[in-house]
């Protein structure tokens, strides 16, 4: 079974409460989850919490709407995949974080499509695209085997860090694009990042219609550079490289 697996929590140190932050009158994580149900190749889509209190009401909004969820370890973010994943029998999983609420379905099937046709274990985007269009996929196997290896804090924390670690152990192939968008920025880390993801929905987003497209996006970031500054100064991957660098000066 290929299912995506969304890491969310209402815990975080940046923009606590963000995965249900609302626009609209709808949280940012059910954005997400109805553009997660246009990707064709998925058969399951399944919210990976904690079994923290505060994020109660994540896990009830996937009773709501009736999405698969589990409960599992805050920090040892690969043992809550590994046992979400064993759990509902998934073979291959897509990863997705929930602070990526505009994630893009077609982008997401192409990957799914390269991975299923390449036999590897691990397939993720260059950084050439927009962040906020964040997903990988990786087998199982190379789940479980990160799962029962992998040492580092930074390795239990950020999922496939352990895959990219050994790259004599996997196989991997990176999704080139083809243009340079890393200057887009629509994942929600920051207050600044809400505001923007915030002014993208509100222009584009129609109920029941189709939903926009990541060249959509960047037309209206074009079009609005007032909107497109307001978290132009936020660095790329900050979590990962407070991550890396807390471990570079421990003992």
């Amino acid at each position: 079974m290929i299912a995506a697996i969304v890491q969310a929590r209402m815990t975080s140190s940046r923009l606590p409460g963000k995965v249900l932050k609302e626009v609209m009158g709808k949280p940012l994580l059910l954005y997400q989850i109805e553009r997660l149900k246009r990707i064709v190749n998925i058969e399951d889509i399944i919210i990976a919490t904690t079994t923290n209190k505060e994020d109660d009401p994540i896990v009830q909004m996937c009773k709501r709407e009736s999405i698969s969820c589990y409960r599992g370890e805050e920090y040892d973010v690969l043992d809550r995949y590994y046992h979400a994943g064993k759990k509902f029998g998934v073979d291959h999983i897509m990863r997705i974080t929930a602070d990526c609420p505009l994630i893009d379905p077609m982008l997401c099937d192409h990957i799914i499509d390269v991975y299923l046709k390449s036999n590897i274990d691990l397939i993720h985007l260059a950084p050439t695209f927009a962040e906020g269009l964040d997903c990988e996929m990786l087998s199982f196997k190379a789940l479980e085997n990160a799962w029962k290896n992998a040492r580092l804090k930074s390795e239990r924390e950020h999922v496939t860090l352990y895959l990219n670690n050994n790259p004599g152990l996997f196989k991997k192939t990176v999704i080139e694009n083809s243009t340079d968008d890393s200057k887009y920025r629509f994942t929600v880390d920051e207050l600044e990042d809400f505001e923007v993801v915030k002014a993208i929905i509100e222009a584009l987003y129609k109920e029941d219609a189709e939903q926009f497209s990541t060249d959509e996006i960047k037309l209206y970031l074009d079009g609005h550079p007032e909107i497109f500054m307001k978290n132009a100064h936020i660095i790329r991957n900050e979590g990962l490289l407070e991550s890396l660098k807390e471990e570079a000066v421990s003992p």
